[in-house]
């Protein structure tokens, strides 16, 4: 299946931010629909499909929260709905409760991962992943955040601490956000790999794609848990802002 590119984003990836990059967000602004919809959904519904036990793990403790989250999607994105939606690719999807999850990976262009304190860390403790950059679920799954990050070398002690701050800050109604820039070679959505196996991220060729993760961090208000979402675009160098993939 051909990539669904996107020509565009919705924030300057170029601009100067202090890590880890946090913003408010409006609460009306979580989840987008933009111009590769149809062809992302499409990858989702095969995915989930034919691959679900590498795109989607929930631990029986977060179900509650799937569920919420589940009904935040639907209000959000198809207030009204009740047995099926009809997505704006023209898709059916009934509303299966049974699988919150899965259907929730088949409504939204979003990767969903849910987070619970469990002690002193937050805990992934569910996910639908069908575009993971360079990582895999199932490695990640049932993980507090410190080991969620391995091997990331600059994932230090004091940038562990201060990101548990921010999830234990995270208020009901008040989202926060936050985005990534990465150059890849291969525009692929599905690009899965294990800690033994990273990314090569030297080559001599220029990175022919612009890759940029919208994360977007919300307190999910009858549960507690913290929702993180991922809406992801895949751009092509031509169509890149000016200097997005010259570091």
């Amino acid at each position: 299946m051909t990539t669904p590119l996107q020509k565009t984003l919705p924030y300057d990836p170029v601009a100067q931010r202090a890590l880890p990059g946090i913003q408010p967000l409006p609460p009306e602004e979580w989840l987008i629909t933009d111009e590769a919809y149809e062809g992302q959904m499409a990858l989702r519904d095969t995915l989930l499909a034919d691959h679900r036990d590498k795109v989607l793990a929930l631990d029986e403790s977060a179900r509650e929260a799937a569920l919420e989250l589940l009904d935040l999607v639907l209000e959000q994105a198809y207030p009204g709905a009740a047995d099926s939606v009809t997505r704006p690719d023209g898709v059916t999807v009934p509303i299966d409760r049974d699988d919150p999850l899965g259907t929730i990976g088949r409504l939204i262009q979003e990767d969903v991962n849910i987070l619970q304190k469990q002690g002193d860390e937050h805990v992934l403790t569910g996910g639908v992943m069908c575009f993971p950059a360079s990582w895999t679920l199932s490695e990640k799954f049932m993980r507090p955040m410190v080991r969620i990050h391995k091997p990331v070398t600059v994932y230090d002690e004091n940038i562990a601490k201060r990101v548990q701050r921010l999830f234990d800050g995270i208020r009901a109604g008040k989202p926060l956000w936050r985005f990534n820039v990465l150059g890849y070679h291969d525009p692929a959505l599905h690009q899965p790999r294990t800690e033994d196996a990273p990314r090569n991220k030297k080559s001599p060729e220029p990175a022919g794609y612009l890759r940029s993760e919208r994360q977007v961090m919300m307190r999910l208000p009858r549960t507690g848990a913290v929702a993180f979402i991922i809406h992801t675009y895949v751009i092509a160098r031509k169509d890149a802002p000016p200097g997005a993939l010259d570091t």
